[in-house]
């Protein structure tokens, strides 16, 4: 892969200004560890540069304005990048549909989702998945109080992502650790 960009730096410049005040969910971690980790992950699995661009910004139009947030992301960073961002967010709708509903949607929509958007999910998910992971083992089930699809719900979401991803994503590595990390979540649910 070649020596990434300067884009790159305007990527994480913009991650930042609009994620700065968001934490990671029921904690006082900055969000932007989260992205971050997604993409250095993304490099990792030999991402292209757009992909590692989508993956520093996967979230920002869902959680920070929707549509124009999207399109300012294709106004600066092209067609690709903007395209990947879409692919991982779940709904743009406001108020959101209900959470299984958006859930089963995302989940048959990754069944047809390029190999770029695949690999931003499959970071996401990977680097979501070790937080539950972490957090169950500290914290026990209390943990998926804060998550819409409560144990059940969420134990179902991260087993159905992994499926498509062990279908779908072509390192196999990569998908079977998101499976290792749903069974662990499983295991210490069980536990708690």
């Amino acid at each position: 892969m070649p020596v990434l960009s300067e884009r790159v730096d305007q990527a994480i410049l913009l991650a930042m200004k609009w994620h700065r005040h968001q934490m990671r969910k029921s904690t006082d971690i900055p969000y932007a560890s989260h992205l971050l980790a997604v993409a250095g992950m993304v490099a990792e699995m030999g991402g292209s540069e757009d992909e590692i661009i989508a993956a520093l910004l996967h979230d920002a139009a869902e959680d920070q304005g929707g549509r124009d947030t999207l399109a300012a992301i294709e106004r600066e960073f092209g067609k690709t990048v903007a395209n990947i961002v879409e692919s991982c967010s779940d709904t743009f709708e406001s108020p959101k549909p209900p959470w299984r509903q958006r859930k089963e949607s995302y989940i048959e929509h990754l069944a047809k989702a390029s190999i770029g958007a695949l690999r931003v999910s499959l970071a996401d998910k990977i680097h979501n998945a070790r937080t539950i992971v972490f957090d169950l083992r500290q914290y026990g089930n209390q943990v998926f109080e804060k998550f819409n699809g409560g144990r059940d719900g969420t134990l179902w979401y991260y087993r159905s992502v992994a499926h498509v991803m062990k279908q779908r994503f072509p390192h196999p590595y990569w998908a079977d650790e998101l499976t290792r990390l749903v069974d662990e979540m499983h295991h210490f649910s069980k536990a708690s």
